[in-house]
């Protein structure tokens, strides 16, 4: 099976935000419970479109999954520090996808010039955080009970990568 990673284009939209809203649906990977629409999803897409940090993997020329990367923090002081996000089509984990995904986000956003990348990944997705530890992402801490979904407390793993 190859994967190919390339430039998200604004007709990736609905593919992207299929993958998305099923996460907000079946997964703790995101922390809202409400699914983006397709409006929502043109104007978020098009913010990373804008800044070059929105990304595909295909696979037999069909969406498999996505990756992003902006700002962790508006303030202007945290602006060398990204954040990312790699999500996987359902049906479509361990197949080298995610890698792939996060391996092109790292390389864009050092090419951007950014610092640093964090990952903020709820603390039981053990996938996640072996992921980016083996692109040699640091556990920064975890906060316990930050956020909540699906009627329970959740904990937030930070993972940091020196981009420079």
């Amino acid at each position: 099976m190859a994967v190919t990673v390339r430039p998200a284009r604004p007709g990736d939209v609905e593919a992207v935000r299929a993958i998305r809203n099923h996460a907000v649906e079946h997964s703790t990977a995101l922390w809202t419970q409400t699914p983006q629409t397709p409006a929502q999803g043109v104007i978020w897409l098009a913010a990373h479109l804008e800044r070059g940090s929105a990304f595909v993997a295909e696979v037999d020329a069909e969406v498999a999954g996505f990756a992003v990367y902006g700002p962790w923090r508006e303030l202007d002081g945290y602006r060398h520090t990204v954040e990312n996000s790699v999500y996987v089509r359902e049906g479509r984990h361990g197949l080298g996808i995610g890698s792939a995904l996060l391996d092109v986000l790292i390389t864009a956003a050092r090419e951007a010039g950014h610092h640093v990348m964090i990952a903020g990944i709820e603390a039981g997705n053990t996938p996640s955080i072996r992921l980016h530890e083996r692109f040699g992402f640091d556990h920064a801490g975890t906060l316990p009970e930050v956020g909540t979904k699906f009627g329970r407390w959740l904990d937030l793993t930070l993972m940091r990568l020196a981009l420079t």
